[in-house]
């Protein structure tokens, strides 16, 4: 929103003509841009924010995380390589197996695959815990600084109920995720059972090249377990790596002009800092007309 049509909004409220939602929603809108803006200029000028001391937490903390997720990306590929051997072991084992057994190979393989997708389904599970208690652990300082400085008005009430009613909503969430992770293992304990029963038919049929296989698909499972693990550690990192360069890009684009050091840092990116200005008011604006400003 420009000052001009600030004005004439406020020239329509005058004459009784108010659009409440719809500038709630212009704002709403504005505020994920503004947010998603801060995170690509963070992301394109962190590295140029060294010599800003009050970004220098953020700096260190950006480069020792992308020395980690390097190191997982380097442990993934060394593990992908494993796997693709042990593949190709795999295939050259089912390859000298009698074809009556290849129905409790493929069996085998089936459940194996299932197996994966659970692991998968778990770690997703672990990282959006670690997500939410971290979202609650925040929350729980907020409003201990809240209930600090309330004084006895009605929006103080409202913004405590309303960070008491988050909390409340992210331990219920953490529960949800808590039993399905317990299902999960349920599930995988299942798996392990009939992948046991199929081993035994294959060691009955086949005899001394099951342990050929076994040792192949044991390969495979832990590499695909490895995997999963890896990627999901790495999928925390990326999080954390986002809000890191939220902060960078949010500092940086509300201080150009009062800080050299962040002129310069943003200096091939002012046109997007000027974005960025121009949404920070527009969402004031749009706020004065909402009363909430």
């Amino acid at each position: 929103m420009t000052s001009n049509r600030y004005f004439i909004a406020r020239l329509a409220q005058a004459f009784g003509y108010y659009q409440k939602s719809q500038r709630m929603g212009d704002a709403a809108s504005e505020t994920h841009l503004l947010r998603e803006a801060e995170t690509q200029l963070g992301g394109a000028i962190w590295e140029k924010v060294e010599h800003v001391e009050a970004l220098s937490v953020e700096y260190w903390n950006l480069r020792k995380l992308i020395k980690e997720r390097d190191e997982i990306r380097e442990k993934i590929d060394t593990c992908q390589a494993r796997l693709d051997h042990a593949h190709e072991e795999r295939a050259n084992i089912l390859n000298m197996v009698p074809e009556g057994n290849q129905e409790l190979l493929d069996d085998r393989a089936k459940i194996l695959a299932e197996l994966g997708q659970l692991s998968a389904q778990r770690d997703q599970i672990v990282a959006e815990a670690q997500e939410v208690r971290r979202s609650h652990i925040g929350l729980k300082m907020k409003l201990e600084v809240l209930i600090g400085q309330a004084r006895d008005s009605a929006a103080d009430h409202a913004e405590i109920d309303k960070v008491k009613s988050q909390l409340r909503d992210l331990k219920i969430r953490f529960a949800e995720l808590k039993q399905l992770r317990i299902e999960i293992g349920r599930q995988s304990d299942s798996f392990d059972a009939e992948i046991e029963k199929v081993e035994e038919k294959i060691k009955e049929n086949r005899g001394g090249r099951r342990v050929l296989a076994s040792e192949a698909f044991q390969v495979i499972g832990e590499g695909n377990k490895e995997v999963s693990i890896l990627r999901a550690e790495s999928a925390v990192i990326d999080t954390r790596m986002r809000q890191l360069y939220a902060e960078i890009g949010r500092y940086v684009s509300r201080n150009t002009r009062a800080d050299r050091a962040c002129a310069a840092a943003a200096a091939s990116h002012h046109a997007l800092v000027d974005v960025m200005r121009a949404l920070r008011r527009s969402i004031v604006l749009n706020h004065r007309l909402t009363g909430l400003a």
